[in-house]
């Protein structure tokens, strides 16, 4: 399906003493390159409506396989591929390379299109077809 690609250079507050990436920040990594993704198709992670309605795409899942470290001063490639667009859901995949070209990585996230109903409700909903066509574009 669709393929984004972005780099983040791995910084020394990413790591932990030996200079290697901590796992967790793969997952932060893996949020900002859907971010970015979103923004090229004109869309958001969260957003409010004209008349005040909050949408967006809250995680249901997320996995993370690790093979080699990311390294301080790494700078990462990130593969994002929207894998599946389903009803009311989407699939990525993030794959992480360094610049040396060698495989670190892959991760998952499942996101589901919502609306918060006041004060702290949220509700499913089906993707609207214009969110979707961005999304395939």
């Amino acid at each position: 399906m669709t393929t984004f690609t972005t780099t983040r250079r791995v910084e020394f507050g990413d790591t932990d003493m030996a200079g290697i990436m901590h796992f967790s920040n793969f997952f932060r990594f893996m949020e900002s390159a859907e971010t970015e993704f979103l923004r090229t198709r004109g869309l958001s992670v969260s957003w409010y409506t004209a008349d005040g309605v909050k949408l967006g795409f809250p995680r249901v899942s997320a996995a993370c396989d690790f093979q080699k470290p990311a390294r301080f001063e790494d700078v990462l490639t990130i593969s994002v591929t929207l894998e599946k667009v389903g009803e009311k859901s989407m699939s990525y995949r993030f794959e992480f390379t360094n610049q040396r070209d060698e495989a670190l990585a892959v991760g998952r996230i499942t996101a589901v299109f919502c609306r918060t109903i006041p004060p702290n409700q949220i509700e499913s909903l089906a993707i609207p077809a214009d969110i979707r066509a961005k999304l395939e574009s």
